[in-house]
């Protein structure tokens, strides 16, 4: 794609990013396959390749974001199922993470909008509010049919019944290997997951420690960034990951790290960024350090190599999370691993696509959110499952929503096959 940008705009390293992303583009339309929006809208605005040019045009022009940019923008799940069709390795994730930053600079949104944004970004990433927020939102559940806008309704939809003790897993601390020590490693703990669900958390330590890690929960690391980095709120995205990038370097100085191990693959494939986003900034050499130190769980686990179980019986839907097959390009890593496990692992029709969940969008996008959960629902289900399972906490919430087979984290399954408790979700 033929681009137009002035040396004085290039001089900005994010436009010169964007650049290189735009000439990749060779308009082929190979993306419009795979975008979950475009299937489900059949806008070419709401597919990758219609995106490029509406933000070909707001960066090149220096305007501000208009309406239009930012409803289609808005729309966009990044979930980069384009970036594993695109045959000419468009990286539309840096693409559009500058636009989002760019309308987030530019636009000014409807108040109500604005309001809605800066409360979720203020709350989310904190473990304390969001528990509040989540204690509110049970007792307002009843009032959902009287609220006016649907967004409201769909975060009080999303509020789960029940909310689990926190964990005192969570707190900074260090957990010594069982046996022989073969490596030490930081976990991320995470901001939402840890209200959520804290049996991850739990059951990544146990089964870590189990295979002869020694794991560290870093004092200082919290939120990756991720929610808010999506959003466009840069300043507070990069504060969140300048903590994290502090707080394990460290620990790597210190006691030495040979890993930094996510079990949220939306996590994940923003902490693996963390060298792009900060590669003009004085943490530049750190953060480098970092995202080659990171790694999703199941990349861990396949080099701790399990140990072969017995066949369970227990028939297990897998759902592949979009930041973990797409962003992190991890696709039969789970799968192999709950195969050597003892489960019979099937996989859904149309894999490739989105839940619908993707960090906020359920809650900003409840319409469009919900058309693309109900479809995952279903294909899952057609595989008569005994459980779900996923790497990813959003996904497991977005799923869990619409089904009644068991979801839980696929770490959940390995911890239990390897001498740890059966899930909850399991147990009743």
């Amino acid at each position: 794609m033929q681009t137009n940008f002035t040396a004085e705009q290039l001089r900005d390293p994010d436009t010169a990013r964007s650049n290189e992303v735009l000439r990749a583009c060779v308009h082929c339309g190979f993306c419009t396959a795979t975008c979950p929006t475009y299937q489900v809208l059949g806008d070419e605005l709401d597919s990758p390749r219609g995106r490029i040019y509406l933000i070909k045009d707001m960066l090149e022009t220096g305007r501000p974001a208009d309406e239009k940019t930012v409803k289609h923008i808005d729309r966009c799940l990044s979930c980069l199922s384009c970036m594993t069709t695109c045959p000419s390795g468009v990286h539309y994730m840096h693409l559009v993470d500058h636009a989002r930053a760019h309308i987030e600079a530019t636009y000014k949104r409807p108040w109500f909008e604005r309001t809605l944004r800066a409360v979720l970004a203020q709350v989310l990433p904190y473990p304390g509010r969001f528990r509040m927020a989540l204690r509110a939102a049970q007792l307002a559940r009843p009032l959902k049919a009287l609220m006016p806008d649907a967004r409201l309704r769909a975060m009080l939809e999303m509020a789960p019944r029940h909310l689990p003790a926190p964990s005192p897993n969570d707190a900074p601390q260090v957990f010594p290997a069982q046996g022989e020590r073969r490596m030490r490693v930081a976990l991320l703990t995470g901001c939402a997951q840890k209200v959520l669900d804290t049996d991850i958390n739990d059951a990544t330590i146990r089964l870590l420690t189990r295979l002869g890690c020694e794991v560290v929960v870093a004092r200082g690391a919290g939120c990756c960034g991720a929610l808010t980095h999506h959003m466009g709120k840069v300043d507070q995205s990069h504060a969140f990951a300048a903590a994290n990038i502090r707080a394990w370097g460290a620990e790597r100085r210190g006691g030495g790290l040979d890993a930094v191990v996510i079990n949220t693959s939306g996590c994940g494939t923003t902490v693996k960024d963390y060298d792009h986003i900060f590669r003009n900034d004085p943490l530049a050499e750190e953060a480098a350090a970092i995202s080659a130190l990171a790694c999703d769980v199941s990349e861990l686990l396949e080099r701790l190599e399990i140990p072969e179980g017995a066949d369970r019986g227990l028939r297990v839907a897998y759902h592949s999370a979009c930041s973990l097959q797409h962003g992190q390009q991890i696709k039969t890593t789970p799968k192999t691993l709950l195969k050597r496990a003892g489960f019979t692992v099937v996989e859904p029709a149309d894999a490739h696509l989105c839940c619908g969940s993707a960090g906020t969008y359920n809650l900003m996008q409840p319409e469009i959110s919900g058309q693309l959960k109900a479809r995952k629902v279903r294909t899952l289900e057609a595989k008569s499952p005994d459980v779900i399972a996923a790497g990813n906490i959003g996904c497991m919430m977005q799923i869990g929503s619409g089904t009644g087979v068991p979801v839980v984290h696929t770490v959940e399954l390995l911890d239990w096959a390897t001498g740890g408790p059966k899930p909850r979700a399991l147990a009743g």
